[in-house]
């Protein structure tokens, strides 16, 4: 198996657990924040910025990749690793959430979704196999299924049969995929249907897929209890010996309640694309350095913090470059909330290790909400 996850804690009081996974690239331990490097890159961000903050395993687009510079520029560059100059584990999801949510129009077929290009409205048809095809191409460690991505919204009906056409997906990646250094995760969806995530999650782990994904929790309309009624619905069905990952999840709240609940790795753009716009993680919440109240700040963005942002400039230097669009402001936040939840993941696998799980999340909350934390 190109990857193996071992169990190593389940922590007392929770379903949470702590891990590590063996990689080609080495073993990291679980749970992890997994940063997006969408277009083969964090944004703003070089490798070695990327290992400074501690990153295990990032994640690259398959549709984006697909589109440019295509599967077969990086396959002749030797793979993503080397087309990037990575030295780490990478996912690559299939592309199914994007072409669900930026391409439009779309057409769903048994065979796969047909839809224009959101670049130069090229009429396109992506597969299951054709997905498969260009992770394999990307020679990622990790790829994933191609999966429907339904709306939070759909109704039990529409949503019973969308279950029924990703399994059919899901058999039909496992056959096409042809990559022996690659691992295959399947995924499981079914909204906020319980009965549906049993099914979906006990169907697909009898495909025996390298690992699971929950999908499906990311959309924008669910509210938070409906996230964690979908985790719940299908964590029991899951093994214990293979990872668990929560699909585009990156708000530190969510991440707390997805490791009480069983999860084992997370992704999400939010650190990026909140610092593009001038936010910040700190322990006391987020904080917007557009704020004119940072203007004479000349302290860093948490003294709490290690990262390189951290120890070497100012909110009011920062502020400066976001007002004046400097890249370097989105670079030194991108930074900064990158290793922000990094860090809270490496703070959750020592509570985990001391059985202390519920007390980091509510020491947490207390702090990042503060008045409005409601412990119920």
């Amino acid at each position: 198996m190109p990857i193996n996850y071992e169990l190593i804690k389940k922590e007392k009081n929770t379903k949470a657990r702590l891990g590590s996974v063996k990689t080609s690239y080495g073993t990291y331990e679980t749970p992890m924040f997994m940063p997006v490097g969408t277009q083969a890159t964090v944004k703003t961000l070089s490798k070695e910025e990327i290992k400074e903050v501690n990153a295990g395993i990032i994640l690259c687009n398959t549709y984006h990749l697909w589109l440019r510079p295509s599967p077969d520029v990086v396959k002749k560059a030797g793979g993503l690793h080397k087309f990037m100059n990575f030295n780490g584990p990478i996912l690559t999801d299939s592309g199914g959430f994007q072409v669900f949510s930026l391409a439009k129009p779309k057409n769903i077929t048994e065979d796969g979704v047909t839809f224009k290009s959101h670049l130069n409205g090229d009429k396109l048809l992506l597969t299951p196999e054709k997905s498969i095809e260009i992770q394999n191409k990307l020679d990622s460690d990790i790829a994933m299924c191609f999966d429907e991505c339904p709306p939070a919204s759909a109704n039990y009906e529409y949503m019973k049969n969308s279950i029924e056409r990703t399994l059919r997906w899901a058999a039909r990646c496992k056959s096409a995929h042809n990559n022996p250094n690659q691992a295959l995760f399947g995924i499981v969806q079914g909204g906020y249907f319980e009965d549906l995530r049993a099914y979906s999650a006990k169907e697909t782990v009898k495909l025996d897929f390298d690992g699971y994904s929950i999908g499906g929790v990311a959309n924008d309309h669910e509210s938070k209890s409906d996230m964690y009624k979908a985790i719940d619905y299908s964590i029991p069905y899951l093994p214990e010996n293979k990872l668990r990952y929560l699909m585009g999840v990156g708000e530190p709240i969510d991440i707390i309640e997805g490791v009480i609940r069983g999860i084992d790795i997370f992704d999400c753009v939010l650190p990026t694309r909140l610092a593009r716009h001038g936010h910040a993680f700190t322990k006391d919440g987020k904080i917007n350095l557009k704020n004119a109240k940072y203007k004479e700040d000349f302290s860093p963005i948490s003294k709490e913090c290690d990262c390189y942002a951290c120890k070497n400039y100012t909110k009011a230097y920062i502020k400066h470059l976001i007002n004046a669009e400097e890249t370097l402001g989105a670079r030194l936040l991108s930074i900064h909330n990158i290793r922000f939840l990094i860090k809270m993941t490496e703070d959750l696998r020592n509570a985990i290790k001391e059985d202390k799980i519920l007390e980091f999340k509510d020491e947490f909350c207390r702090r990042y909400y503060g008045e409005d934390y409601d412990k119920e």
